[in-house]
């Protein structure tokens, strides 16, 4: 095994293991909102599970950025990888990785945010769902720039 191939392999865990920890820490915090909401409000748990939720598309993100990248080391024949190419998935795994586990955590806090205000009787459920979307963007951002960098490889 190679230093080329030991760092894809490197980027490719980042990229599955950031971002799925940060989308378990941003819906364990709305699901911790949640509880606290059922006390005060139990008949919207639709709406608190559906906000609850949205933190864990970043873990996906993870996961279809490590499914283009190993597409992409499976079609390389062995041997043949280059330092380059290793250290483009190694870059793209950090890049995608600690930007999942970031937005995650905070769009976590933005949709439990949401939720107290929706306990306490604000019609909030919409301005939540906008606000939750603009932590995501960065995410999407960092998967368009995973694709991109997966084309030069």
């Amino acid at each position: 095994m190679t230093i080329a191939v030991i760092l894809a392999f490197i980027g490719l865990g980042l990229m599955v293991g950031l971002s799925g920890i940060g989308s378990a820490t941003g819906v364990s915090i709305g699901g911790r909102a949640t509880l606290g909401a059922l006390k005060k409000k139990p008949d919207a748990f639709g709406n608190y599970m559906l906000l609850s939720a949205l933190p864990g598309s970043q873990g996906l993100y993870g996961f279809a950025g490590f499914f283009i990248m190993n597409t992409k080391l499976a079609a390389i024949p062995a041997g043949e990888m280059t330092i380059m190419q290793g250290g483009a998935i190694l870059a793209a795994g950090i890049i995608l990785g600690l930007v999942c586990l970031y937005s995650a955590i905070q769009q976590g806090q933005v949709v439990a945010n949401g939720i107290e205000a929706m306990a306490s009787g604000h019609d909030v459920f919409g301005k939540t769902m906008v606000l939750a979307v603009f932590p995501e963007l960065y995410a999407i951002i960092a998967f368009a720039a995973t694709f991109l960098i997966s084309a030069t490889i």
